[in-house]
């Protein structure tokens, strides 16, 4: 693999460092800075969508057709590099990570015309309608029921866990229309307008502090059989596909480098035993294994990347991605409340920042609890080493 830019390269880095100089400005920082599961993320993380879209970034791996960036593995590389360094957002995922492609890929020319548009310019907000009480990891046991009524499906059951729900306009569904074969085969993959009769949504309270989780309640919901992407029945073949983009949405490598960049500052201030953090053997020892792990992670990203360039769907090379990624990502967690010492221990509240010493010690613990969860959502970490075992390692199930 070669590691030089070439000067194409070089000067794509230099617009992307132009965009966000020009873009991610104090106005922007304003509108997001701390409203993370706050009624203000939602019209923030519109707006900075909208300027993506303006500059035709909206959308890389798309196809070119449907408004997507035509971006090799290593511009992808580029921009999101460049994004973690600055602390600008990705975009939120549901619409043009994951159901987009779903909708380009197995959708009707109808779906594709009233759907990508909408998605692209973040005119609809979009939630995921996976996990339900008692199937998340195995979730071919889901049960909420979809049973066809003339030209409409009537959806009756419940979904949990769904990220952001309160700010959606549309959520994309598995629900079950047959019984009476294999679990797999008897899941369809809707889509469904939020604001139908019959749809509540109820918040989950979380101990980080913010509302990202919901309960989805569907009671006699009517949806258009013209909402329903491809066959009935075959929902389970399009929510893998769905779920490797997922997956690899899930490694955030970009954003791990950028926090593994925060914490050596940060450690490189704080003084421990009267020298640096920095300077403390261990704790550099652990800065340093888990960027040795992150640089890895790196490579295994572009080869997938790279391999998607060339029409190769990403297989249970994501596996191996969300696997090490949120891995990593608990491991940093662990650093920085490492390095916020006794003030990440306090509760949100109870001393004011100035009081703390330091600016980052809430952010911190907040990181710290949301962070236990990265490694069952998206399919447990333990399912994802089954998956690596069976399909990477060629061992027996």
């Amino acid at each position: 693999m070669d590691l030089q830019y070439t000067a194409e390269e070089h000067a794509f880095r230099e617009e992307v460092q132009q965009f966000f100089a020009e873009q991610w400005d104090d106005e922007m920082k304003s509108m997001l800075e701390n409203r993370r599961g706050t009624d203000g993320m939602k019209p923030g993380m519109i707006e900075w969508q909208k300027r993506l879209y303006n500059k035709g970034w909206m959308a890389p791996g798309w196809p070119v057709e449907h408004g997507g960036v035509d971006w090799s593995p290593t511009q992808h590389h580029i921009f999101n590099s460049e994004r973690a360094r600055v602390g600008a957002p990705e975009r939120i995922p549901f619409g043009v990570t994951m159901v987009a492609p779903v909708i380009y890929s197995y959708g009707t020319e109808e779906q594709k015309s009233k759907f990508l548009p909408r998605i692209l310019a973040s005119e609809d907000w979009w939630c995921q309608g996976y996990s339900e009480p008692g199937s998340g990891s195995d979730l071919a046991s889901l049960q909420c029921k979809a049973e066809l009524d003339g030209e409409d499906y009537v959806i009756n059951g419940s979904k949990i866990w769904t990220t952001y729900a309160q700010y959606a306009d549309w959520i994309f569904c598995l629900v079950r229309t047959d019984n009476s074969g294999r679990k797999q085969e008897g899941i369809t993959f809707m889509l469904i307008d939020m604001n139908s009769p019959g749809v509540t949504v109820r918040p989950i309270a979380t101990i980080d502090g913010f509302h990202h989780l919901n309960e989805v309640f569907f009671e006699d919901v009517r949806v258009p059989v013209a909402n329903r992407i491809g066959e009935e029945g075959k929902g389970w073949t399009y929510a893998k596909s769905l779920l490797v983009h997922e997956r690899l949405s899930i490694a955030e490598v970009a954003d791990s480098q950028g926090m593994l960049a925060k914490i050596r500052d940060l450690a490189r201030r704080e003084i421990n035993g009267g020298k640096p953090l920095l300077e403390d053997a261990r704790f550099a020892q652990r800065l340093s294994d888990v960027e040795i792990e992150l640089m890895a992670l790196e490579f295994t990203e572009l080869r997938v990347l790279a391999d998607a360039a060339k029409g190769v769907q990403p297989g249970p090379e994501s596996s191996l991605l969300k696997l090490q990624g949120t891995e990593i990502q608990q491991t940093l967690q662990e650093l920085l409340m490492d390095v916020s010492g006794y003030y990440s221990q306090t509760l949100q509240g109870d001393l004011s920042d100035e009081e703390f010493g330091n600016d980052y010690a809430d952010l911190a613990r907040k990181l710290y609890f949301r962070g236990r969860a990265s490694t069952i959502y998206g399919g447990s970490n333990e399912v994802q080493k089954n998956i690596t075992a069976k399909y990477v390692l060629g061992l027996a199930s």
